[in-house]
């Protein structure tokens, strides 16, 4: 129930209560809008605290970032120059436990790398977009280091198969050009026989196998043709085969024999001969061949062949002691070139 109030001066009436509540109304109005007001200030305020801390952990964050990269780089540095370092003292010698020390050093390496993202990610919770560019980051570099490793091994088997095909066809010029001297000593030799016949057997014999050494030294300048003394047993003449630096890979004794009748006795003769001389090849130069045979060939271990295939036949005996030379030097350097790729391909 209103409750009025008559002004004693002008005789109007007025509501006390609601004038008081009118009051009230903007008392209180007031005062909201004042608090409104510094609640507003204190959430800015708190805001540009907010503000500053997330500046402050993105700095901290970035240089705790740095640092993280530069220890990544001194600890794959250091493991890299002690690896290298290991590898140098024992590589030929202990090839399979490097090979377990590396595999060692990676699954520490790993190791190390977990604990540094563990920490790293207690700072990037807030960060789940960087976290994944850095993971497909790691995966394009591992897909990076791969393809390298791959295209390396294809550089690698391509330019062996380069190597071969230049070898292949050297050999090829040099059995056109065997050959063609095949052909010029047969000429010679036809001359050298007509002057042999005309003297003794003996001189014979003698002539044919200064024949022989010359026809050698002339086709083998790198050799050493080395001529059995007279009256000692043995083979004619030793061809020690050499390569044009003077490095060694073998041997070839020669017999020759001037008689229209073949006798199986040369073979074992000449098979004892070279044993004795600790030849790798023997050929024996006839003008009579075994029934089974009507030119050159291999017989018993043991190549026969006329005084117009030795040249031929020479080549390309010593050809086959060179080539087994170098498979077994690069066989004996297997185990460095393999080392090597490896440590090639740990540093891409």
């Amino acid at each position: 129930m209103p409750t009025d109030v008559k002004c004693p001066h002008c005789g109007n009436k007025f509501d006390v209560e609601g004038v008081m509540a009118g009051e009230l109304e903007q008392r209180f109005k007031k005062e909201y809008e004042n608090k409104l007001q510094q609640s507003l200030g204190s959430v800015e305020a708190e805001k540009n605290v907010l503000k500053e801390e997330q500046r402050l952990f993105e700095e901290k964050k970035r240089r705790e970032n740095e640092l993280f990269a530069q220890k990544v780089i001194q600890e794959k540095q250091k493991m890299e120059a002690e690896i290298q370092e290991r590898m140098r003292k024992s590589i030929s010698s202990d090839f399979e436990n490097q090979l377990k020390m590396l595999e060692q050093n990676n699954k520490e390496t790993e190791e190390k790398l977990k604990l540094s993202r563990q920490k790293e990610l207690e700072y990037l919770q807030k960060e789940q977009t960087l976290k994944n560019k850095e993971e497909e980051m790691e995966i394009n570099i591992q897909k990076r280091l791969q393809e390298e490793r791959s295209s390396l091994s294809e550089d690698l088997r391509k330019l062996e198969e380069q190597k071969s095909a230049a070898k292949e066809t050297e050999y090829q010029l040099k059995v056109k050009e065997l050959e063609k001297q095949l052909d010029d000593q047969r000429k010679l030799a036809e001359e050298m026989k007509k002057k042999a016949e005309q003297g003794s057997m003996q001189l014979q014999g003698e002539v044919l196998e200064l024949f022989l050494e010359n026809i050698l030294r002339e086709n083998f300048t790198s050799d050493n043709i080395e001529e059995v003394s007279k009256g000692s047993e043995g083979a004619d003449c030793i061809q020690t085969v050499r390569d044009n630096t003077g490095r060694e890979y073998g041997k070839i004794i020669y017999e020759s024999k001037r008689t229209k009748s073949w006798s199986n006795n040369w073979l074992s003769k000449l098979k004892t001969d070279m044993r004795s001389s600790g030849a790798d090849v023997a050929i024996l130069v006839t003008q009579a061949f075994p029934k089974d045979m009507y030119r050159f060939g291999e017989k018993e271990g043991i190549w026969i062949c006329n005084y117009e295939e030795v040249t031929a036949v020479a080549s390309i005996l010593r050809e086959a002691i060179m080539k087994i030379g170098d498979a077994r030097k690069a066989e004996e350097n297997k185990g460095e070139k393999i080392a090597a790729l490896i440590q090639l391909l740990y540093r891409q």
